[in-house]
């Protein structure tokens, strides 16, 4: 880091810290309660996250009066923003019929029903409370239908956080590691590879058609296409983490690149705002966990409640293709203005982005995969994400970001100009 920068790190540090003094006192508060004073590490930053209090369309409020315009949507999930009027009146609604039963109810049939129709690749789905329950799933059942043990990942992919999708890591076991093998992403060779080495004991094969966490980076259409023609070469099955990537296309962006994967894994946005998730695909490898004649039985106390599959119902109803299509191109402007200016500037940040998402890279040379996604300039980060809550403007701290509806062409105007105007601040003199 440079002193310039250090200046300008602690300089962001101060103004933040006397803006959110409350959210300073609630932060400790939390900390005697709550392992770092928080329920999710993944939305922790230094010094310390506002604590919030209300969401209006793009706009948050914290305890301390600061407004800041929400393109983190709750980690993508809130493609309509905060308190959209349809969708929590469907919940409302269904709420006040009761919030859960051990028996199925028409919420989740009918949510069911809306997946499958836009899906191509799903005949059947079944619902969980998060995306690492569905890729949980998803993985056991691959492993079922196949009689085989090991799963290919990508390097910077995230699928969760159980032991399949976090090794190796503390508390994963040494003998779980072995059964999860890591290719590159968009390196088709890499994944040809370990195929020629290991094809007897592969069940899956599992991608995010866009990597998410690992920096928002597009797949290309051959590196997708060369999957789908190796797990079914080798009788491997092929799963989409379309958790992040669904948004993208009213079928998700396996519609987008006309490759359709054997099993699927959904969840953030087909909830409407609420706790869900799910995974589907072929009809054969579902009936496994058919109750009369299937091998799994899988289940979860809130699976499919009628809360969270209302609210879905509700969110695909608006989530038509002209909104996609408008969602899209406000993400696309974004990040070509961006880009333009910091080329025309020749400063070492970048935005990549697929549509509506798009991620903040402290580099400027091209990133294609998730291992070069992780060789950035972290304290420039961290200083920009600091710079951007002080203007008004809430991301993820590792830069990641996303248009939800509410927004309108003055806060994507605001936030590109704010991304241009402090990395050209952070860096004078450097």
């Amino acid at each position: 880091m440079t002193s310039t920068l250090r200046l300008n790190w602690n300089e962001l540090l101060d103004e933040y810290r006397r803006r959110n003094p409350r959210s300073a006192e609630m932060s400790a508060r939390a900390s005697a309660v709550l392992p770092g004073g928080t329920t999710r590490t993944t939305t922790f930053f230094q010094p310390f996250p506002p604590t919030l209090v209300s969401g209006a369309g793009c706009m948050v409020l914290d305890v301390d009066g600061n407004q800041r315009v929400d393109f983190l949507n709750n980690y993508t999930s809130l493609i309509f923003g905060h308190a959209h009027e349809k969708l929590t009146a469907a919940a409302n609604r269904a709420a006040e019929s009761g919030s859960a039963f051990a028996s199925p109810t028409e919420h989740e049939i009918l949510l069911a029903e809306v997946l499958c129709n836009r899906v191509e690749s799903l005949d059947k789905v079944r619902f969980t409370n998060s995306g690492t329950e569905a890729t949980m799933a998803a993985l056991r059942l691959a492993r079922a239908f196949t009689g085989q043990s090991v799963v290919v990942r990508f390097a910077g992919s995230y699928h969760g956080t159980h032991d399949y999708t976090t090794t190796p890591g503390a508390g994963v076991p040494p003998e779980v590691d072995a059964l999860v093998l890591t290719a590159r992403f968009n390196d088709l060779d890499s994944v040809a590879e370990i195929f020629r080495t290991a094809r007897q004991v592969i069940a899956a094969v599992i991608v995010e058609p866009v990597l998410g966490a690992g920096g928002v980076i597009p797949a290309e259409p051959r590196f997708l296409e060369g999957l789908r023609e190796l797990t079914a070469d080798h009788g491997a099955l092929l799963i989409f983490d379309e958790v992040i990537s669904f948004r993208l296309h009213r079928g998700g962006a396996q519609a987008r690149y006309d490759v359709a994967p054997d099993l699927t894994t959904l969840g953030k946005i087909i909830g409407g705002g609420f706790p869900i998730g799910a995974f589907g695909g072929r009809d054969d490898v579902m009936a496994l966990l058919d109750p009369d004649a299937g091998v799994i039985s899988w289940g979860g106390t809130f699976n499919g409640n009628p809360v969270s599959a209302a609210a879905g119902v509700a969110a695909l109803t608006e989530l038509t293709e002209d909104v996609i299509e408008g969602l899209n191109a406000s993400g696309e402007t974004l990040v070509e203005s961006v880009n333009d200016a910091l080329r025309a500037d020749g400063l070492p940040v970048h935005v990549t982005g697929v549509g509506s998402l798009f991620n903040i890279h402290t580099r400027s040379d091209p990133i294609t995969d998730g291992s070069a996604a992780m060789i950035v300039d972290r304290e420039l980060l961290a200083a920009l994400h600091l710079g951007l809550m002080n203007r008004g403007f809430f991301l993820a701290p590792r830069g990641l970001g996303s248009i939800s509806t509410p927004m309108t062409q003055l806060e994507i105007r605001g936030l590109a100009g704010s991304i241009v105007d402090l990395t050209t601040a952070l860096l004078a003199g450097t």
